[in-house]
């Protein structure tokens, strides 16, 4: 089979899935969102009343509000500028936006088979064109999240677009459960389990040379960011930790603390941004979610 036929092959089947999402999918993942006690939590995007949530990210509209990509293909393994625009209601691109976690728009690019992450802040012009250098080494189809909230929205919206790579695609399993992950010298534990449809505690245990990080670096105003992605539909969920730096009562590690709330069983990607000497780190963790 030529290279053109697979990835035709291999979109037909994307968009049967893709299809399938819209019905299943019910993860969102406001950035900005803050427990009553002042830490940072997820929260459902609640369709109308009577209806079910809509799925985080599997849409490219949602609240009047649309991610236009310009930019629909990229090659792989070169350094190419990813521009899009977000319209509003009156299908003007927006241009004021309320700052989530000291960003206007924080963008996220995932292959789809989970094999891949990318957390990037895009600069915007003052047309409204944002715009960031991608550099995705492998084939295949990437799925692009924005997590933002245009002033003047009463809340954050999450919008998701396709993003080709062509090429041959080789897709990589996403394998069993995985607690531990280790990235440059450092060795994350994953702590707690997912429950779908509770609020689920886990813990990340952050070590260095076998001994625990106690001074971690405050990344985009936490101490951690966590992104959690559900095989096959892709429904997306962005959380941050309880409690923040500066609080008087959050330590700078080893443990990160979250609450994490997927809606449904199925197994997630997990990964935690953390900083730590000056440089941001991702720790990747495979879970199962099971039935509440």
């Amino acid at each position: 089979m030529n290279t053109a036929t697979r990835l035709g092959a291999y979109g037909t089947g994307l968009a049967a899935v893709f299809a399938a999402a819209l019905g299943i999918g019910t993860l969102a993942g406001p950035v900005g969102a803050t427990d009553e006690k002042g830490g940072h939590m997820n929260t459902m995007n609640h369709g109308a009343h009577g209806t079910a949530p809509r799925p985080g990210g599997l849409e490219a509209s949602a609240d009047g509000y649309t991610l236009v990509p310009e930019t629909t293909t990229v090659p792989a393994g070169r350094p190419t500028e990813f521009r899009f625009r977000v319209t509003g209601p009156d299908g003007a691109p927006v241009t004021r936006y309320t700052p989530l976690h000291g960003k206007e728009l924080h963008l996220i690019a995932v292959r789809r088979d989970l094999s891949d992450y990318r957390h990037l802040h895009p600069v915007r012009d003052a047309a409204g064109v944002w715009s960031v250098p991608l550099n995705l080494p492998d084939a295949g189809s990437y799925r692009i999240f924005t997590d933002v909230q245009p002033a003047g929205a009463h809340e954050q919206v999450t919008l998701g677009a396709d993003l080709d790579v062509p090429g041959d695609y080789r897709p990589h399993p996403l394998g069993s459960d995985e607690r531990v992950a280790e990235v440059d010298g450092y060795r994350v534990t994953l702590r707690g389990d997912l429950v779908a449809g509770a609020a689920s505690p886990l813990t990340l245990h952050v070590e260095r040379d076998g001994k625990p990080v106690t001074d971690l670096q405050p990344y985009l105003e936490a101490y951690g960011h966590l992104v959690a992605i559900r095989r096959g539909d892709l429904a997306y969920l962005h959380v941050h930790p309880m409690g923040e730096p500066g609080d008087g009562t959050t330590e700078p590690g080893p443990d990160i603390s979250f609450h994490a709330e997927v809606p449904g069983p199925g197994a997630y990607r997990l990964f935690l941004d953390f900083q730590h000497d000056g440089k941001v780190r991702t720790a990747e963790f495979t879970a199962t979610a099971a039935d509440h």
